[in-house]
C-alpha cells in the first residue's frame, strides 16, 4: 500500500534535495539521464524555472501526441454543501456560517438538465463529507439517475469502501476524484481538526479501494498552499507512479488545485503561476499518456496557457454550491470561481485556439 511506500520518505529531506538541484541536474533529467525520482525532483526544483520554456515546448509535443487537440470538458453538480469535516481551508467546514442546502433526486436532476442543455456531457458529482446527510443509498440513486442523462458521471465525496464503490460503478459511476490534500502527515493532521477526514491514513488508501472495485478513472491531488508546494507535487507524482503501476486496467489523472480560499489563512503557501506551469510540464514529462485535470479555480488566461502545455480537461460553466445552476439557491461555494465563462464561451475560445472541445471519451453503449 502507498502508504507503506511512503513512510520511508522524509518530508524534510525531500525539500532539501529539490532545493539544492542545479541547472546541470536539470540539464540532465531534461536528457532523460536520471532515475525517475532523481528526474522528479530536478524538474520541481527552483533551479528548473529559468528551464520553462523547454519544458513547455517538450510537455506541449508530448501531449499532442498522446492526446492530439482535443480537450474533454465537464462540470461539477454539487449535491450537498452539508459536512461534519473541520478543514480550516474549507467553505463548506462544520461551524461555519451558511446555509445547509442537500437537493433532492428531483432537484438534483432539475440542475443536471440544465448542464446537460448547455452542452455538457460529462458531471462530476460532489458532496460535503457528511454520510449522515447524504446516506449512501441517496448517492447511489442520484448516481443512478444521472446515468440516464450524462454519457459519463463521476463523483468527489466522502471515501467509501471497495464494495461501495462496486455498487456506484454498477449504478452508472465511471470516475472518482480524490485529493489527499496535502501528503504532509503533521499538517494533515492540524488542518482536519476533527470528523472522518482527520485520519490521513484512511483517506490516502481510497484511490486504492476504488481501483480494486474496478472504477475505470481515477483523478488524484493536492491542494497546493498547505505544505510546500514543491515537495507536495512530488508525493502527488509517487503517488500517481505507484497507483499507475499496481492497477494498470485503471485510467489515473491528476489535478493541482491552487487553494483559493473563502476564508483567508496565515498559515497558508501559495503557489505562484510560474510554478504550477512548472508543475503541468514537470508531470507530462514524467507520465506521457496520462490526464491532467485543471478546474474553474484558476482564471481563464493561466487555463488558456496550461491547455497549449499539457492540460487535457478542463471544467466549463462551474457553480460551486448545490441548486446553483437553475434553482436559483444561494448557498454560499465551497471555493472562488476565478473563470466565470459560460460553456459556449469555452468551447469557442478553445476553438480559436485550434483545439476540439470533446463532451465525452467513450459511449456507454459499449460497456
Amino acid at each position: 500500500m502507498f502508504d507503506t511506500l511512503i513512510s520511508g520518505f522524509s518530508w524534510k529531506n525531500i525539500t532539501a534535495k529539490i532545493n539544492s538541484c542545479t541547472e546541470n541536474d536539470v540539464k540532465q533529467a531534461l536528457s532523460s539521464r536520471l532515475k525517475k525520482e532523481q528526474t522528479f525532483i530536478a524538474l520541481l526544483s527552483p533551479a528548473a524555472k529559468k528551464f520553462l520554456p523547454e519544458m513547455s515546448q517538450q510537455s506541449s509535443l508530448l501531449t499532442c501526441r498522446y492526446f492530439g487537440k482535443t480537450i474533454q470538458l465537464y462540470a461539477p453538480l454539487y449535491i450537498s454543501n452539508e459536512c461534519e469535516g473541520g478543514c480550516t481551508y474549507c467553505g463548506f467546514s462544520a461551524g461555519r456560517d451558511y446555509k445547509k442546502i442537500t437537493l433532492t433526486i428531483e432537484e438534483a436532476v432539475h440542475e443536471a438538465r440544465i448542464i446537460r442543455e448547455s452542452g455538457i456531457d460529462s458531471i462530476l458529482l460532489l458532496t460535503g463529507d457528511s454520510p449522515q446527510k447524504v446516506p449512501f443509498d441517496f448517492i447511489k440513486k442520484i448516481v443512478s439517475a444521472m446515468h440516464e442523462i450524462f454519457s459519463s458521471v463521476s463523483i468527489e465525496m466522502y471515501p467509501m469502501s471497495e464494495e461501495q464503490y462496486r455498487q456506484l460503478l454498477n449504478a452508472g459511476c465511471d470516475g472518482l476524484t480524490i485529493y489527499q490534500e496535502t501528503y504532509n502527515k503533521e499538517i494533515y493532521v492540524s488542518v482536519h481538526r476533527f470528523g472522518r477526514k482527520k485520519d490521513y491514513t484512511a483517506r490516502l488508501t481510497v484511490p486504492e479501494s476504488a481501483a480494486r472495485a474496478g472504477m475505470r478513472r481515477i483523478n488524484i491531488g493536492a491542494l497546493l498552499g498547505l505544505a510546500d508546494y514543491r515537495t507536495e507535487i512530488f508525493f502527488l507524482f509517487m503517488h500517481h507512479a505507484f497507483l499507475e503501476k499496481k492497477f494498470w486496467q485503471t485510467s489515473f489523472s491528476v489535478s493541482f488545485p491552487r487553494l483559493q480560499p473563502l476564508i483567508v489563512s496565515p498559515e497558508l503557501r501559495p503557489a505562484p503561476d510560474s510554478f504550477l506551469l512548472q508543475a503541468v510540464c514537470a508531470f507530462r514529462l514524467m507520465f506521457p499518456e496520462s490526464g491532467i485535470t485543471i478546474s474553474t479555480r484558476e482564471s481563464a488566461e493561466i487555463r488558456d496557457i496550461l491547455v497549449k502545455i499539457g492540460v487535457t480537461r478542463i471544467s466549463a460553466g462551474s457553480k460551486t454550491s448545490p441548486g446553483a445552476y437553475a434553482l436559483g439557491i444561494d448557498a454560499g461555494s465551497q471555493f472562488s470561481v476565478r473563470d466565470e465563462r459560460s460553456v459556449s464561451e469555452v468551447v469557442k475560445n478553445l476553438t480559436a485556439l485550434g483545439y476540439d472541445p470533446i463532451n465525452k471519451d467513450w459511449d456507454k453503449s459499449f460497456t
